[in-house]
């Protein structure tokens, strides 16, 4: 949802954070002749997902809304997790979604600053180096009613501590030994305000500095300091981030810097999803999934190898809207936002995913007939195809029964459908084999009601299903991908159980379907219509030319309302 009130008021159709922009540009001298300038900033130890594409869309968009410039800066100040692969993901990511940065920066860009500004701090008595390791640290810190206890080594001379920090820079101490803390106040109520630390040692390869630091910045010393240097007018952060804008604020006050204004929304949260990075790792390491792309992922390169469109996430991200409190987003307005997109775009075609065949009985047996079909009734520049109608076609098994419920309007022993863009047909014969299994139809069709014909809209039955020519059509594997959790919140496991004991067993299924030749044809990343059963998309990663793998998007409709109703 849109922060936005309903009254006359001409902002009423703002969210909070362009408000807020748009009041500090009037009233504040230091804007004065200056852009918006805002920073997507993610640390490069993971693969962007559905919640990254939010905060992308919202700091490119507040820019672009704005004539002002967004940044990309990679927030890789912790050399033990992050690595070029990542990098060059969030990369793609962003670009695929339909954005390009301004300018491309690195908070080690800044290394030699941060440095340089951590010894101003210690000049002027305001950080020191700390001896005590972190179950220590943390003991000191106290808690949420309890006041915390100065360090023993707080009163350290700004001789002493310029010596010890010069010699942690210098390798002179192991990993954990000292860090360099902030000298605040152990006893304010935000914890984040008591004596924070700004350096850790980590004798850790850097993936773009080398081996060239063996000290670095926590995330609160790096990330006012780096949207400083930048300019950036408005540094929009997600919510948890709230506790730690006091934080933001007295580094740039005490360095008397150039001190851009934080802000903060809601991150989002989506129902069968998890979005922590740790428990997205977990599923790849562990290989509950493919990997990071895996099209059951949440993940950008999951969901754009699943085939969803960038438009379909910029609409999804604009449906929600930006929130000031958390929330759960429902995943059936992700999965409309898709449909919404391919409805207008995708080409429709027949396909057969649980083939049965049916043998037309009265039809000429070397016959081919060609039926005008439709690629997309709803772009009128989409054009129609030619569809071969022989003697022997396949049906879903599953549009036949043998005992039908009273209103079952598909084909039946002795009852009658339409097959769609072809004839009506009649069920004359069921073929079993010697264990009882269906494995033949023998119908006859009626040549009076060829589809588009006056006879045949004179003929009426209620039952429409699509079919394929049994000689003139393709196999292809097709995976049938279902949400990758069955519970609505998957975080939230039992006692003794963990998010895992909430996979879906079915969040995957491959079969080997019938389909029109031209479906064989589709390049990798094509996205069809199969009629009657959903949204697919050929995989851009197993596909190869003229042999495709179809990944299924998303159903025609939401399944599973239905199932949840029933439950």
């Amino acid at each position: 949802m849109n922060d936005a009130s309903e009254s006359g008021d001409p902002s009423s159709h703002k969210n909070f954070i362009e408000v807020e922009v748009e009041k500090d540009f009037a009233t504040k001298p230091e804007l004065a002749g200056r852009h918006v300038v805002t920073r997507f900033p993610p640390e490069p130890n993971g693969y962007l997902h559905i919640g990254h594409a939010k905060s992308i869309c919202l700091n490119f968009g507040l820019a672009k809304t704005y004539s002002g410039k967004c940044n990309l800066r990679f927030d890789d100040t912790n050399p033990t997790k992050e690595n070029e692969e990542y990098v060059n993901s969030i990369k793609t990511d962003v670009q695929w979604l339909g954005f390009q940065w301004d300018e491309l920066f690195y908070a080690s860009d800044y290394f030699g600053r941060l440095y340089e500004w951590a010894l101003q701090l210690i000049r002027e008595g305001h950080a020191f180096v700390c001896d005590l390791n972190a179950d220590q640290m943390r003991d000191y810190r106290g808690t949420l009613t309890e006041p915390g206890r100065n360090s023993p080594f707080r009163d350290r001379s700004v001789q002493e501590n310029m010596d010890l920090f010069e010699r942690m820079k210098n390798g002179e101490f192991v990993d954990g030994e000292r860090t360099l803390r902030a000298k605040i106040d152990m006893g304010a109520a935000n914890l984040n305000l008591r004596d924070p630390v700004l350096y850790r040692i980590m004798h850790a390869h850097h993936h773009r500095t080398g081996d060239a630091w063996c000290i670095y910045p926590m995330y609160d010393w790096a990330h006012g300091q780096s949207d400083s240097i930048e300019g950036v007018t408005h540094s929009i952060c997600t919510l948890e981030f709230e506790n730690h804008r006091p934080l933001y604020d007295w580094f740039c006050r005490t360095l008397r810097i150039y001190h851009p204004r934080q802000m903060e929304f809601a991150r989002m949260n989506l129902s069968y999803t998890v979005m922590s990075k740790r428990k997205l790792l977990q599923l790849v390491n562990e290989k509950h999934v493919s990997g990071w792309d895996d099209p059951r992922m949440p993940t950008i390169s999951g969901l754009r190898r699943r085939g969803y469109t960038p438009e379909s996430l910029r609409l999804f991200c604009d449906k929600i809207g930006v929130a000031r409190f958390s929330s759960t987003i429902d995943v059936i307005i992700l999965e409309s936002s898709i449909r919404e997109h391919l409805n207008a775009i995708a080409p429709r075609f027949m396909a057969v995913l649980d083939p049965i065949k049916v043998v037309l009985t009265n039809y000429p047996t070397d016959q081919t007939e060609w039926m005008e079909a439709v690629n997309n009734p709803e772009d009128p520049n989409g054009g129609s195809r030619q569809i071969p109608f022989t003697r022997e076609l396949y049906i879903e098994r599953d549009d036949f029964m043998e005992t039908p419920p009273s209103k079952f309007f598909r084909l039946k022993p002795s009852g009658e459908v339409r097959l769609r863009y072809g004839y009506i047909i009649r069920c004359d014969e069921v073929v079993k084999d010697s264990a009882g299994n269906i494995v033949q139809l023998n119908c006859t069709y009626d040549p009076s009601t060829k589809s588009g014909s006056p006879s045949a809209i004179e003929r009426k039955v209620k039952g429409t299903i699509h079919w394929v020519s049994a000689s003139q059509s393709s196999e292809v594997d097709v995976r049938l991908y279902d949400r990758l959790f069955i519970s609505e919140t998957p975080d939230e496991a039992p006692e003794g159980k963990s998010f895992l004991d909430n996979i879906n067993p079915n969040s995957v299924r491959v079969v080997r379907a019938r389909v029109e030749l031209e479906l064989a044809k589709q390049a990798a990343g094509a996205r069809v219509q199969f009629e009657r059963n959903g949204y697919f998309c050929a995989d851009i990663k197993d596909s190869i030319p003229g042999v495709p793998i179809f990944n299924r998007i998303v159903t025609l409709k939401d399944t599973w309302a239905k199932i949840a109703s029933k439950g």
